[in-house]
């Protein structure tokens, strides 16, 4: 299997934690965690660019990970799930983790800017939806050029 951190041992509080930390050095505050049906689903931030207070929300798709290493599963065992189910969650954040270390990194590089690598998680609270869900939503018409 070649997807990364398959395997990772890191714990879930520590890759939220490092996740946590490289943003509060962009400028992130009010960070939150979401929680959904009593697991760790995503975390929420702001950050404030051009003196706008923009939300974001970073999910982590948990199940969707986990269901990628049952199907790679020949022959389950006892307890196979379980151990699944938690390597899914240690894989999904570590993920998540990597990338929000190399956007920091793009960012305090210069190469970026804050709202550059995280606008398809710009949230919308009231309509619970990220940039990127109201894009795909809108089937990508904003995307499309329309000529005058």
């Amino acid at each position: 299997m070649a997807i990364k951190n398959y395997t990772s041992e890191v714990t879930v509080n520590k890759s939220v934690q490092h996740i946590e930390d490289r943003l509060v050095k962009v400028g992130a505050f009010n960070i939150l965690k979401e929680y959904s049906e009593g697991e760790l689903s995503g975390i929420c931030f702001i950050i404030k660019t051009n003196n706008k207070e923009v939300p974001f929300k970073l999910p982590s798709k948990v199940k969707n990970v986990e269901n990628y290493l049952a199907s790679k599963v020949k022959k389950r065992r006892s307890g196979t799930l379980n151990k699944i189910k938690n390597q899914a969650a240690r894989t999904a954040w570590k993920l998540l983790s990597d990338w929000v270390d190399i956007q920091v990194s793009l960012i305090e590089l210069d190469q970026a800017e804050p709202l550059e690598v995280f606008l398809p998680y710009a949230y919308d609270y009231q309509k619970k939806q990220t940039f990127f869900d109201r894009i795909k939503s809108g089937n990508f018409q904003l995307l499309e050029h329309k000529d005058k």
